[in-house]
């Protein structure tokens, strides 16, 4: 199938490694110039070499005070990926509020606002791409992620919102929900579980596969295919949506 999004720009946050990386390279295949942005100016080197990227900016999503300048450099896009890093582990409860303040200013009023810096340019130009992601925590909370479970869920209500408001501009806005991912973050997760609990990691992990149907966790490059397709010129019809890909995990309808 052709995607009809070759020669389009896009710019993936976080794109340096994981869903990131792996989003940034299934767009590159498809002949978009891809910009890459994240904080670890090595990692976000390394990786632009790997996919050949357009172009790379360092930011720090907390500092939301930049992120005008930071939109000014990157220029004018055609897709962007919001994929944001997560908050420290803990419950949701007796958590410091400078931790609940940072969280809310890089996974949350980082993506709302430079969305709303780019969202003028794909309004002119009738055609826009923004993909949002979140996890399954926003619907199924997760133990040791208290603050990401509740921002996310936010991020759901925000791009549920903001779709109508572009549809008719050819500006589609949708949410991508992954499930458990073969990452480092993960990884770091289920050792953050395991601690918790008192219990090996390997306990957590078999522990984790017997909750997912698929009885695996995803690989990124299956994370990626969705996030690409809905990119795409033949998904302009798809807006407003949240798409699970979690290997069958979460079972509300």
């Amino acid at each position: 199938m052709d995607l009809k999004i070759a020669g389009k720009r896009a710019l993936v946050l976080g794109g340096n490694r994981g869903m990131g990386l792996a989003i940034a390279k299934a767009l590159a295949a498809e002949g978009v110039a891809v910009l890459l942005a994240a904080r670890d100016r090595e990692a976000l080197a390394s990786a632009a070499a790997e996919i050949g990227a357009a172009g790379t900016f360092p930011v720090d999503l907390s500092d939301t005070a930049s992120l005008d300048r930071f939109a000014a450099e990157v220029g004018d896009i055609d897709i962007l990926i919001n994929n944001t890093g997560g908050p420290p582990y803990g419950a949701a409860i007796g958590r410091d509020v400078a931790d609940w303040e940072e969280s809310f200013r890089s996974m949350s009023m980082s993506v709302i606002r430079l969305t709303d810096l780019f969202l003028p340019a794909m309004r002119r130009r009738g055609w826009g791409r923004i993909v949002t992601v979140v996890s399954t925590g926003a619907v199924q909370p997760i133990p040791v992620l208290g603050i990401s479970n509740t921002i996310r869920a936010g991020l759901i209500a925000w791009s549920k919102s903001l779709a109508p408001e572009v549809a008719k501009e050819g500006v589609t806005v949708n949410v991508l929900m992954p499930g458990r991912v073969a990452t480092e973050r993960v990884t770091m997760t289920d050792e953050a579980t395991a601690e918790r609990e008192n219990i090996p990691v390997e306990v957590v992990r078999q522990r984790s596969f017997a909750q997912i149907p698929a009885g695996r966790y995803a690989e990124p490059e299956e994370i990626a295919s969705v996030v690409t397709f809905l990119c795409s010129g033949p998904a302009s019809y798809v807006t407003g949506s949240v798409y699970r890909v979690d290997g069958g995990y979460v079972r509300h309808v």
